[in-house]
């Protein structure tokens, strides 16, 4: 039984996440305690319960103290199961954060799965659907082929946002009579992760998006504007920042902003893609020029740091990183939520990174 301290550093619901996603694949059971301490809620929520409850349909896991706010978790889990889920998280919980949970065991089931997911598609305290999907996607694509679909945005408070994802594994666990050999071999078979440098900045995209009952008010167009008039300013290539409304249960208003690099200026490399990312939610008395700017000088920031991984794609990229051997990323920023990722992530995988503080390289 791996014991895990849940207020390790930042100490949020990342380590959960995390261990519960690496526990599924290697079939180690472990007990986290002191869940989110300090924090104002502490304890397991919603979220973190809809990861336990989802796994446990995923490979018949054991469980104890799954209850909402819980400190402490203990999780046996046992062989993977492919299966096609449907959750539905009942709140604005991040769907996104759900996926860091689910999506490492459902890459290496036995079949392709599906995960229809409701709940929160952009919301705080967490990356956007569509920071998910153009630029963390895409570094996944080397494990397996998978798809994500917006079907519908959800906001805080009440969420109810769809999203589908269709995963088809390349490599299958079980076809492997222990996670040791399996690894050996995806070590073999994968490319292994070189983001190290930033290479030439070829264009930058977004999607700006509001409820439908914003549309009068053009919060959307208001948004991208705002964004493409200080990055235009900035860097001398295509930006092109599209604007959207949704009927939503909830109001709100978002934008994500992501750009793309590459070694050679008319040849974009699609097995080891360079993409910074970055995004900013509406709110109350907030204006929408105010959303836009805000996105925009935080993407500016990545791409002045000369680094090809964000920070918050190097927090994300962890668990990957670590199943293969010598990957190295150079981010923005190691943060003290990269740190607690990787002390979950040896608990399970043994010291899997080394750290170059000053140049902000993270190895394995």
């Amino acid at each position: 039984m791996i014991k895990i301290d849940g207020s390790y550093l930042e100490g949020g619901g990342a380590i959960v996440r995390v261990a519960l996603a690496l526990s599924t694949i290697t079939q180690k059971p472990f007990e986290v305690y002191d869940i989110r301490k300090g924090r104002k809620d502490s304890g397991l929520k919603n979220q973190h319960l809809y990861c336990v409850k989802s796994l446990q349909e995923l490979c018949n896991a054991a469980v104890e103290g799954d209850e909402l706010g819980s400190l402490a978790l203990k999780y046996y889990p046992k062989k993977l199961i492919a299966k096609n889920l449907n959750i539905d998280i009942e709140t604005a919980g991040s769907v996104t954060l759900l996926l860091q949970a689910l999506l490492l065991p459902a890459m290496f089931a036995s079949k392709p799965i599906t995960l229809a997911i409701t709940g929160g598609t952009d919301v705080k305290w967490s990356s956007s659907f569509d920071y998910f999907n153009n630029v963390f996607l895409p570094q996944l694509q080397r494990f397996a082929k998978i798809e994500a679909r917006l079907l519908k945005r959800g906001y805080y408070p009440k969420g109810n946002g769809k999203a589908e994802i269709k995963i088809n594994p390349k490599l299958k666990l079980n076809d492997f009579s222990s996670f040791e050999e399996f690894n050996n071999n995806l070590s073999q078979n994968v490319q292994k992760y070189n983001l190290i440098e930033q290479y030439n900045l070829i264009k930058i995209n977004g999607i700006s998006h509001a409820s439908r009952n914003l549309e009068g008010a053009r919060v959307a167009e208001r948004q991208a504007h705002a964004a493409q008039a200080i990055l235009g300013k900035k860097f001398n290539v295509p930006i092109k920042i599209s604007s959207e409304y949704q009927d939503t249960m909830s109001i709100g208003s978002g934008i994500t902003l992501w750009a793309t690099f590459s070694k050679n200026k008319n040849d974009i490399d699609e097995n080891n893609p360079i993409r910074l990312g970055s995004d900013a939610l509406g709110e109350q008395g907030k204006k929408a020029e105010i959303v836009g700017e805000e996105a925009a000088y935080i993407l500016m920031k990545e791409i002045e740091s000369k680094a090809p991984a964000d920070k918050h794609l190097a927090d994300q990229i962890l668990p990957f990183m670590a199943l293969i051997p010598d990957s190295k990323i150079k981010t923005s920023e190691i943060t003290s939520h990269c740190r607690t990722n990787i002390y979950t992530i040896g608990q399970f995988l043994g010291s899997a990174f080394k750290l170059n503080e000053e140049q902000k390289i993270i190895s394995t």
